[in-house]
């Protein structure tokens, strides 16, 4: 079975989660010049001929493999996934449900899919469709995922016992403690997503970045948006999110004002995604450190 190194063309199997605005060019190519697989996030593009000018200027700042996630549930994701393969990207992760024709399109065009999951029967969806690995994801992960999903400690041996392709795990995953047990598990990478937020190449705002390292180990929740919830940072508009009990109108609402807690800094303004590793976070370091550390 093939290391995730060997499958991306990377120096070492460790993947740059998808971030939403905060995946910035910086980001991701600091991610592949360090020896990672950086991934631009294309879940909030609105429009897909502006993922041109990222890819751009991320191969501006960098030769070395990177690629993008996909989200099954946007509706302009196979304009966005032929803006990929039309620009060479050789790998992407997809995520948000089980994208059928967007694997066959990808495999098609030579490239490699890493697909999200959140329990088993996903994972073994996900191989008979042809991916080409599985990312497990535990339910201590930061941002978007399902209900009642297992923990990383859990999921990713399960998967790893009911699949042949390479498994990624993620989730929980922030030093070299967690990449070395991700590994004991049977894991092939690591997907790390919090962690890169508190680095000194992500766009995030300081604000946003001093949340994480203040954060203790209870203090993410989880907000449920109806079909799907959300890890965040625990604030009081998040506490305030989650008292609607799946209700919800009220984060809809507040849509437009992402960009102004998670770039500008205002976290009133709306939640602000966390994994439970926050709890672990104590520094800004450089996306290189980061990594160095982690493979140490």
């Amino acid at each position: 079975m093939k290391d995730i190194s060997e499958l991306l063309g990377t120096r070492y199997p460790v993947i740059q989660g998808a971030m939403g605005v905060i995946c910035n060019p910086e980001l991701v190519a600091a991610v592949s010049e360090a020896g990672g697989f950086g991934l631009l996030a294309t879940a909030f593009l609105a429009e897909p001929a502006r993922l041109t000018a990222q890819l751009e200027a991320v191969r501006k700042l960098t030769d070395k493999p990177f690629g993008a996630n996909l989200m099954a549930l946007n509706p302009k994701s196979m304009e966005i996934a032929e803006i990929l393969a039309d620009f060479g990207v050789k790998a992407v992760t997809t995520s948000g449900g089980l994208p059928g024709a967007l694997i066959s399109f990808l495999k098609e065009r030579q490239v490699k899919v890493l697909h999200v999951v959140s329990n088993v029967s996903g994972a073994a969806k996900a191989e008979s469709a042809g991916v080409d690995a599985i990312i497990a994801e535990g339910s201590e992960s930061g941002g978007i995922q399902g209900f009642n999903g297992p923990s990383t400690m859990v999921l990713v041996p399960l998967v790893v016992d009911a699949v042949k392709v390479p498994v990624v795990a993620a989730g929980g995953i922030g030093d070299s403690r967690g990449y070395r047990a991700a590994f004991a598990l049977g894991a092939k990478g690591v997907q790390v997503g919090t962690r890169f937020i508190a680095s000194r190449e992500c766009v995030a705002h300081e604000n946003y970045k001093k949340a994480l390292i203040a954060a203790g180990d209870r203090d993410t929740l989880l907000v449920s948006r109806g079909r799907m919830q959300v890890r965040v940072v625990r604030t009081p508009l998040a506490e305030k999110l989650a008292r609607a009990s799946g209700n919800d109108d009220e984060f809809t609402s507040l849509s437009g004002r992402l960009e102004d807690a998670w770039i500008k800094g205002d976290l009133d303004s709306y939640t602000i995604p966390s994994g439970q590793i926050a709890g672990m976070i104590k520094e800004v370091k450089s996306v290189r450190e980061i990594i160095e550390e982690m493979v140490s």
